[in-house]
């Protein structure tokens, strides 16, 4: 999902940086042409988007702050965003749970509140502090990562991701069915 989210993000946006704790995952992106930015103390990820988002406050006026399991991002869509921040002090694109999957907005004025319902959250400081704010609603943009279902539905839409690939190649398929669920993913024996 990263590499997904990375790739959209690389060709569209001055710098990518991917802040984390764990040094495994800060080796890992450094082949992904991103910045790796350790994080600093023991905190929560509204604490460390804060430090990644002073990080780049030196260089830019606005962030897009996107989540590693948003894997059917596209580099139009980011272009869309940021054609939208041209005229609006922050773009929001919600996740289909109420909480949010990408947001631009400025280095300076935003506290993040990244969590349950944070969409809405999001919106509320920013009308209070005079934020002309813009959703960008997009059905692939809305899906994260959180639940069995959340895979059936990469498996639908994401050709050409690397997390489509990634879930083939461990032999997962969708099987649809008519009830409470709307799709059921199976792993199946992948023939050498």
């Amino acid at each position: 999902m990263l590499k997904d989210v990375t790739n959209a993000l690389k060709n569209q946006v001055e710098c990518v940086v991917v802040i984390s704790s764990d040094e495994d995952v800060l080796t890992y992106v450094k082949n992904l042409e991103v910045v790796p930015l350790k994080e600093e103390g023991s905190t929560d990820l509204n604490g460390a988007l804060k430090q990644a988002i002073k990080w780049c406050s030196s260089s830019a006026e606005q962030v897009l702050i996107v989540p590693s399991d948003v894997p059917l991002i596209k580099p139009e869509y980011v272009e869309e965003m940021l054609k939208m921040g041209e005229t609006n002090g922050m773009v929001i694109a919600p996740a289909k749970g109420g909480g949010t999957n990408a947001m631009l907005c400025p280095v300076n004025g935003m506290d993040m509140l990244f969590g349950d319902c944070s969409f809405f959250e999001h919106i509320k400081m920013a009308e209070s502090k005079n934020i002309v704010v813009d959703v960008y609603d997009s059905f692939y943009m809305a899906l994260d990562v959180n639940t069995a279902e959340d895979l059936g539905e990469i498996m639908l839409h994401g050709t050409g991701t690397e997390t489509r690939k990634f879930l083939s190649d461990e032999g997962l398929v969708v099987v649809p069915i008519h009830g409470k669920e709307r799709l059921h993913i199976e792993r199946r024996e992948i023939n050498p």
